[in-house]
């Protein structure tokens, strides 16, 4: 039993450290991923590598060409599309449901984060920007209580992840909008409409530069690559 506890702690260790890589950008569309290097690079044997592999494939991170073939997918302008929708639908819902919840230690740690993320913004730090968006959001959408919801959120930032920072990293001027303020007020105010309508403008702008880059096609490559 507590061999099986060790092994299962490992696993899920290395899932979330993949899961962060991915949520973050530190891997790009396109990327080819060894079991045996990540295995290397973590300390650990290619088992829970390639468990964690296959939970991420499950949810449309990752996919399985062989058993030495995996890559981070491309984009397409098809799946931009749909899942530039799907956040739209779940974020903003997920952000008033979680209004309720949201207490003084919430709102001090989401300005510790927006400052972060402002001071990333202006130093043009990619790697920092992607941590601390993803902070903020999850911060947020974490005070509510329905897993499921959660789950539904973090599989589309799984996917969406890594060709955020591809566009972050190739546009350094592109302005990079902080809607996180007024998020910030809405919660302060509790009012759950201008809660979901500031996230809704903070996931159209930073979806939209992918857009206004010209970085997605139709065959989910990017131009230039």
């Amino acid at each position: 039993m507590i061999h099986d506890d060790a092994e299962e702690g490992l696993n899920t260790a290395v899932y979330n450290e993949l899961r962060t890589r991915l949520v973050t950008g530190r891997m790009s569309p396109g990327h080819e991923l060894s079991t045996r290097s990540i295995a290397a690079e973590l300390g650990v044997s290619q088992t829970p590598v390639r468990d964690a592999l296959s939970r991420l494939a499950a949810e449309g991170a990752v996919a399985i060409r062989s058993k030495r073939r995996i890559r981070v997918p491309a984009m397409t302008a098809e799946r931009f599309d749909d899942l530039l929708r799907c956040r739209l639908l779940l974020e903003p819902e997920a952000a008033a449901l979680a209004l309720p919840h949201l207490e003084a230690a919430h709102m001090r740690a989401l300005r510790e984060i927006d400052a972060k993320l402002d001071a990333a913004i202006l130093s043009g730090d990619a790697d920092a920007y992607m941590q601390c968006n993803h902070a903020f959001h999850f911060t947020l959408y974490r005070a509510q209580n329905r897993r499921t919801l959660l789950q539904l959120i973090e599989t589309l930032w799984l996917q969406f992840g890594p060709f955020m920072r591809l566009v972050y990293g190739r546009v350094a001027n592109a302005p990079l909008n902080d809607n996180h303020q007024a998020a910030i007020a809405a919660i302060q105010a509790r009012d759950a409409d201008a809660l979901r309508a500031a996230i809704a403008a903070d996931i159209g702008d930073g979806m939209g530069l992918i857009s206004r880059t010209g970085l997605v096609s139709e065959d989910g490559l990017a131009p230039n690559a």
